[in-house]
């Protein structure tokens, strides 16, 4: 029988049941430890089990402070300054990060003393560096030790909510940064696989921690519990869909097929499965065991957060599981440089039409077209209206990133200079414009849930300070737009960036989001119709958009004229059997980069041109209704000082 009045013990047993769990799922499925076959160097039995038991703790104490940290910003009610139980929440969040960058550390370093075959006590610093700068899975490990660390100590001296805010998000990147390791950093669709476990965690986190925090509030006996939890209710939804979709998409590329699920693996995912919709029912209940008013909500509550427990320890061995496809997927060069195999020679169906699946470009769209369609769905309800050529030019972007990272045009964006050019004017010159002037940031701060009571900030008051916090307006500046959209391509292409992001999949990642969010930041400032820092006139926009023209004109002509191959080795890598001519073929990249910079210019000058035409009109509209109230006084005083000036001056 769980007594409410003693949180801390409810958690303790907890962490009890998950560690026995862990251990007994471990040995059943026989991912326990094992001595190295003869010849290998064995790390020891402490190693092997402090990897499993590590990891979970990582992932439990992220999960708490995450949700400790959500219960202050966003779930419970409070005015201006946090008090009371929002205070308490924060106290327990630093607590967790400080256990949790415990347990990261633990994680790290076992996995290097397992990566040579060592003792925890003979691991050598040397070797400690090495794997985060050598491999992908240490820097991954690296940014969640980091991650824990700076949560822990900001939490600790603050109860700003606007910083905490910010926590919560360097906590999400510190989660998702495991994403980088496990089976999904070496499974065939790499990107896909990779992109959808990140979004599996991050939405595991959000889930799971928001409830640990609800059942905390509900065995305090908290009044502020309905409130939190009906706000909570959305997120969670939210959490759900993404969790039950990416991991849906990971168990597929892991299992291979249907045949998979007669393995160990795929008996683990089964269960993952039955956890998950039985978790999802146990959501639906609470909300209305919450609406009749009855009691047990704290009970339920706990039981629930049991069950996503043993979820997550279920989530760990699979992680210790050998896949049914094996972890030797990609073989050949051009395999391992891509993530996936090498495309055919390119024809124009094939890159107008094909399809080439890519976690990161999937995400980008998917989430943004949900979340642009929720937006409309609340206006709906509240029959408010909204343009619909807002709505058109948002999924017109959407579509243009679409084709540029998973379409046609993306299966070939790391193969080709010349269609990775195509790629990044589309990405960075095209997709920005039309998404800038759906308005996304107008649409979020007429839906976001605004003050439950005087004083509150909701997440659309975090927004509006976010829009207008000196962070913005440093960024927002014109010339500092500028900067950063052009000088994306000298400081890429004209040094060692480009060969060295495309070599490596994070790498490529990191680069794709940098140019979509480059452009998004410049075509904001010139063109945005959301509310901004600071609103420049039609002529300075103007200005500003002419004086980035020379700039992208020279890029394009230095490509073209140079004798230097960029990312010569990286395409060689490749050994493509069409195009071998790297010289002709990065000529062609420039001059599609120089032909294509017309279109972007006429697409904003005609977006300025109408923002232009519709100011003058609106202010000519706001001078009719002036004089209609007032008589037309303004053009009376006006004809009364030109009267005045006629009877001054001297007769002849």
């Amino acid at each position: 029988m769980i007594v409410p009045e003693r949180p801390a013990r409810v958690a303790g047993a907890v962490l009890g049941l998950g560690l026995i769990a862990l251990v007994g799922l471990l040995v059943l499925s026989g991912s326990d430890p094992q001595p190295m076959p003869v010849g290998l160097q064995d790390p020891g039995p402490v190693v092997g089990w402090a990897l499993p038991i590590s990891r979970l703790g990582s992932d439990l104490f992220a999960v708490a402070a995450v949700g400790f940290l959500l219960a202050a910003v966003v779930l419970l009610p409070s005015g201006d300054r946090l008090e009371g139980l929002s205070v308490q929440a924060v106290r327990l969040a630093s607590r967790a990060a400080w256990l949790w960058f415990a347990a990261a550390v633990l994680h790290y370093w076992a996995n290097v003393a397992d990566l040579y075959g060592r003792p925890l006590a003979q691991v050598e610093v040397e070797q400690l560096i090495d794997y985060s700068r050598l491999f992908a899975t240490g820097r991954g490990l690296l940014v969640n030790v980091l991650a824990a660390l700076v949560v822990a100590l900001w939490a600790r001296w603050t109860f700003a909510v606007r910083q905490l805010a910010v926590c919560i998000v360097l906590a999400l990147v510190g989660v998702g940064a495991v994403g980088l390791t496990g089976h999904s950093a070496s499974a065939g669709s790499h990107m896909l696989a990779t992109a959808s476990l990140v979004l599996h965690l991050v939405g595991v986190v959000v889930w799971v921690g928001g409830l640990i925090a609800l059942s905390w509030v509900a065995l305090r006996g908290s009044r502020r519990l309905e409130p939190a939890v009906e706000r909570y209710s959305v997120l969670a939804t939210w959490a759900f869909v993404i969790v039950a979709a990416s991991g849906l998409v990971n168990a597929i590329v892991n299992l291979g097929s249907f045949g998979g699920l007669d393995s160990t693996y795929g008996f683990l995912v089964v269960i993952k499965v039955v956890a998950l919709v039985a978790l999802g029912l146990f959501g639906v209940a609470q909300r209305r065991r919450l609406r009749r008013k009855s009691s047990g909500f704290a009970r339920l509550a706990v039981f629930e957060v049991l069950l996503m427990t043993l979820t997550i320890v279920v989530a760990v061995v699979l992680g210790r599981t050998a896949t049914p496809i094996g972890e030797d997927v990609l073989t050949t060069p051009a395999e391992l440089l891509l993530g996936r195999a090498l495309p055919p020679e390119p024809t124009w169906g094939r890159v107008f039409v094909g399809f080439a699946p890519d976690g990161v470009g999937l995400s980008i769209v998917l989430l943004g077209a949900a979340l642009y369609i929720a937006g409309l769905v609340v206006l709906r309800r509240r029959r408010d209206s909204w343009p619909v050529g807002r709505t058109i030019s948002w999924f017109a972007g959407l579509t243009v990133i679409a084709w540029a990272t998973f379409g046609g045009l993306g299966a070939y964006s790391a193969v080709m200079f010349s269609t990775h050019m195509i790629s990044h004017m589309m990405l960075s010159m095209i997709a920005p414009i039309f998404l800038v002037l759906g308005a996304p940031m107008t649409l979020a701060l007429r839906t976001l849930p605004g003050p439950r009571q005087r004083g509150e900030h909701s997440p659309r008051s975090l927004l509006r300070d976010a829009l207008q916090s000196p962070v913005s307006r440093f960024y927002t500046h014109p010339i500092v737009a500028a900067v950063i959209f052009m000088g994306t391509l000298y400081a890429v292409y004209f040094t060692g960036l480009f060969e060295a992001m495309m070599r490596t999949h994070s790498g490529h990642a990191f680069m794709e989001v940098h140019f979509l969010l480059s452009g998004l930041l410049f075509y904001y400032v010139i063109i945005g119709v959301d509310p901004a820092p600071r609103r420049l006139g039609a002529l300075a926009r103007f200005g500003v958009l002419m004086l980035s023209v020379p700039f992208h004109a020279f890029f394009s002509v230095a490509i073209m004229s140079s004798n230097v191959i960029v990312a010569e080795s990286y395409y060689r890598a490749l050994e493509r059997p069409y195009a071998t001519d790297l010289a002709q073929d990065q000529y062609l990249g420039g001059g599609i980069a120089w032909a294509m910079g017309e279109v972007p210019l006429l697409l904003v000058i005609g977006a300025i041109f109408i923002q232009w035409f519709r100011s003058d009109a609106r202010e000519a509209q706001r001078s009719d209704r002036a004089a209609d109230r007032d008589d037309d006084a303004a053009l009376e005083q006006y004809n009364a000082y030109l009267a005045g000036l006629r009877e001054d001056q001297p007769r002849r």
